[in-house]
């Protein structure tokens, strides 16, 4: 049996930070996956994060993910792939699947991250191939560079339903809806409007009732839901698909830790009891990440190191000073993330009518997935002292409280302000000159920021817009402005389209409309695309 001072499960986020973290301490630290590599779900995400720069704001999961493959190397952490953690025991110790034969472990300390599953829903041939997990699609697409089909319904509207089918739509795949049995988006308002605007509709309080075909999907059958989410009949839709997409949320991957006699709790999905640092009733036994509770993947690392030090601090190789300035500054990274309209106190409420600055939400947005022109202007990233602007400027249609600043952190002139809290509205200072970097647009994580030139011409203006599609559009080009909703407002002309390396692969379109559609168009269809 070998020894170490820490034993972390799961390669992901969670486990590696966790990992690095405690190696900081000079904890002898081994990690177990049981997958081919590690980084867990961080290399099939190729959006940009959410959050502050410390939470790692505007970088893309899988580079994220390569920064701590890095870090992990650096700092010595033993990693061992291929390796099925069978058994976990209130001794601290744990059996091993390495070879096709059981290793036994012991440490003085063990993290479990082992993250989570997806879930699925059962329907009339939901076992037909072409029924897949959203991260299942993912892996494909990310991972593998395979299209998992050509024409997809999305069943889910939280957040990865949204991100994997704008990733979808980049991997040249036809969404034809998102479908949810909620009565409102799930996710961030953000992410549904940049699908939105590419011409997927929302079919909210529906759901899929049957995939049609018989040795695989050629339909999808969806129904409308009545208040206690049952098929209403007679409301039948058929959509011609050959992929049904599942993102109907996450379970905790917490059967090792019920199997080690931790005390557990149903909270949406079976999870361990924990203490603030994450340590469960065994002391010496800690859980981070998903399996302690769903959340997103930058919340996943910040509490993979409070567990780390924490542990470190137990086992005497942190000193008392070192662990209560570490615990206040993780804590307060974590507090951040914690806040506004998607936090865990909010979960699951539906009776948020207004925005922490009293701004009323946009209904809209919440049931179609898009925003509406009088709605916008409500906002302090679009009002109207902000259209009265001369010259180009930027227009914000960031509309929740969600935790994100990189567009101030992006803008130099000072024409963007968030605060120190970064959960509230972006504003738009009229009085500071906007010099049309675009660095704003560029670093946005939700594509939400435009610039507008309603001076271009006598009789046109210009819009610049994040684009993330192959290939880029020529100078030049002509087609047509989509408007928020996905549907054809106008004809437009590329411009320009700016790409650099500081922008990672956002490309800055600018496209020139007629002046009146300024604040309507929101994308660009090249012509016979």
């Amino acid at each position: 049996m070998k020894r170490y001072d820490l034993i972390v499960v799961g390669a992901g986020p969670a486990g590696l930070s966790a990992a690095i973290e405690a190696a900081k301490y000079g904890l002898k630290t081994v990690v177990f996956d049981e997958n081919a590599r590690p980084g867990g779900q961080l290399f099939k995400q190729v959006h940009k994060f959410f959050g502050s720069k410390e939470h790692k704001a505007k970088i893309r999961g899988f580079k994220i993910g390569e920064q701590l493959l890095d870090d992990a190397e650096k700092a010595g952490v033993e990693v061992h792939l291929n390796a099925t953690v069978s058994g976990l025991f209130d001794c601290k110790e744990i059996t091993v699947i390495e070879n096709e034969a059981m290793h036994h472990y012991k440490a003085d300390a063990i993290i479990l991250a082992t993250g989570a599953r997806e879930n699925m829903i059962p329907f009339e041939g939901w076992t037909k191939p072409g029924v897949i997990g959203a991260g299942a699609a993912q892996t494909m697409m990310n991972l593998h560079g395979v299209q998992p089909g050509s024409r997809v319904l999305m069943v889910g509207s939280g957040n990865v339903g949204l991100v994997v089918s704008f990733q979808l739509l980049q991997a040249g795949i036809e969404v034809a809806a998102i479908v949810d049995a909620a009565p409102r988006v799930g996710g961030y308002g953000v992410h549904a409007a940049k699908v939105a605007r590419c011409g997927v509709p929302f079919y909210l309080s529906h759901t899929v009732i049957k995939a049609e075909g018989d040795d695989r999907v050629t339909g999808a059958v969806v129904a409308e839901v009545d208040s206690h989410f049952k098929p209403i009949p007679g409301t039948e839709m058929h959509l011609d698909v050959d992929t049904i997409c599942m993102a109907v949320g996450l379970s905790p991957m917490s059967q090792l830790l019920s199997m080690a006699g931790c005390k557990m709790q149903d909270k949406g999905g079976i999870v361990p009891i924990v203490n603030e640092y994450r340590e469960t009733s065994i002391k010496g036994i800690f859980a981070a990440g998903d399996v302690g509770g769903i959340e997103e993947a930058s919340s996943a690392m910040i509490t993979g190191k409070i567990t780390a030090l924490a542990a470190a601090y137990e086992l005497g190789f942190a000193e008392e000073k070192e662990f209560r300035e570490g615990e206040t500054c993780y804590k307060a990274s974590l507090a951040q993330l914690h806040e506004g309209m998607f936090s865990p106190a909010n979960k699951g409420r539906t009776d948020l009518t207004v925005t922490d600055e009293g701004v009323l939400l946009s209904q809209n947005l919440l049931k179609k997935g898009y925003l509406d022109l009088g709605e916008i202007m409500r906002f302090p990233g679009a009002a109207d002292e902000v259209k009265k602007v001369h010259g180009i400027h930027p227009v914000i249609e960031c509309t929740q409280n969600i935790p994100c600043n990189p567009c101030q952190d992006a803008c130099k002139f000072g024409c963007i302000a968030v605060g120190a809290d970064i959960t509230r509205l972006p504003i738009v200072n009229p009085a500071n000159k906007c010099t049309g970097c675009g660095m704003c647009v560029a670093s946005c994580s939700g594509q939400a920021i435009f610039l507008v030139n309603d001076d271009f011409s006598e009789t046109e203006a210009s819009v610049t817009l994040p684009y993330e599609f192959l290939p880029y559009p020529e100078p030049g080009t002509k087609g047509m402005a989509l408007g928020r909703d996905g549907k054809a407002v106008c004809e437009a002309e590329v411009v320009s389209c700016r790409l650099s390396p500081s922008m990672d692969h956002t490309a800055l379109l600018t496209i020139k409309v007629p002046k009146e559609m300024s604040m309507t168009a929101r994308f660009f269809k090249a012509v016979g695309v």
